[in-house]
């Protein structure tokens, strides 16, 4: 029965798929488990995505909310489905199939951050920007090939965008909510914080078990080789990244949802 619980990996590593030509390539061993897909964990964990995606799009239908939220939540699957097809074959074109649809639906969250409660110009003046800006980091990722280019450029449009959504809930709806709501707004800024902290920790911790995966990868490896499978799954850290970001991504549209909700109503008032 022991051996049920301790599968052994693939000794040959032919891939269906030849040659990496990706610029990247991580701690999980490429056709380990088959031939046919290089990186099976990496590659299966973006199903978060697809699912968080989807159910983002079904909460906009059902609840009517802007329709620039059911494009950040098409982005999303979008990047889940990039990035299967650049871990099952670590190819170059699958890679930047991966990498930028990220840039791109965080250029749309940020429209949805930028913009809520401005006039149509201001709109249409941010919208151009954030396409000048998307095409400027593709343009100059083409060229350089550099991904921490790219990781860096990522990095900073979600922080970026995070605090704009913090300072839009200080300075903007915590006001509003006292005003309406008295000692409730106050309880309903705490849920508010509550959802982001959450996202953003997920965010972090999956960033942190990414680059602990990069640095020890080594060891990484022998720990897996000997505990073999199914076990041997959690310790792979980039899997953990994706779902862990996955998550944490997924609590900007709520927030930022809930943000323009709030203060559009309290405009109407």
């Amino acid at each position: 029965m022991a051996n049920l619980f301790q599968i052994p990996y693939r000794v040959s590593r032919e891939g269906f798929w030849g040659d990496q030509t990706s610029t990247l390539n991580w701690c999980e061993e490429d056709y380990n488990i088959t031939k046919y897909c290089a990186e099976v964990v990496n590659t299966a964990t973006n199903i978060v995505f697809m699912w968080l995606g989807l159910k983002g799009i079904r909460n906009c239908l059902l609840y009517s909310h802007p329709r620039v939220f059911i494009l950040a939540y098409l982005g999303y699957m979008v990047v889940g489905l990039g990035s299967m097809a650049f871990h099952s074959t670590l190819k170059y074109s699958m890679q930047l199939a991966d990498e930028l649809p990220m840039i791109y639906t965080t250029c749309i969250m940020a429209y949805a951050s930028l913009t809520y409660a401005k006039s149509v110009r201001f709109s249409i003046m941010t919208a151009a920007g954030l396409i000048f800006l998307a095409w400027s980091i593709t343009a100059y990722y083409l060229y350089a090939k550099d991904p921490v280019f790219h990781q860096v450029a990522y990095g900073v449009m979600t922080g970026t965008i995070i605090l704009r959504g913090m300072t839009i809930m200080e300075y903007d709806l915590r006001p509003a909510l006292r005003e309406r709501n008295g000692e409730d707004g106050d309880m309903i800024m705490r849920q508010m914080w509550m959802l982001a902290a959450t996202g953003i920790t997920m965010f972090l911790t999956g960033f942190f078990i990414w680059n602990m995966d990069n640095i020890y990868c080594q060891y990484l490896i022998q720990a897996r080789n000997y505990i073999l499978l199914p076990w041997a799954v959690l310790l792979e850290g980039h899997g953990w990244w994706h779902i862990l970001t996955g998550l944490g991504e997924f609590a900007k549209p709520p927030v930022l949802k809930y943000l323009r909700g709030k203060i559009s109503a309290g405009a109407n008032d």
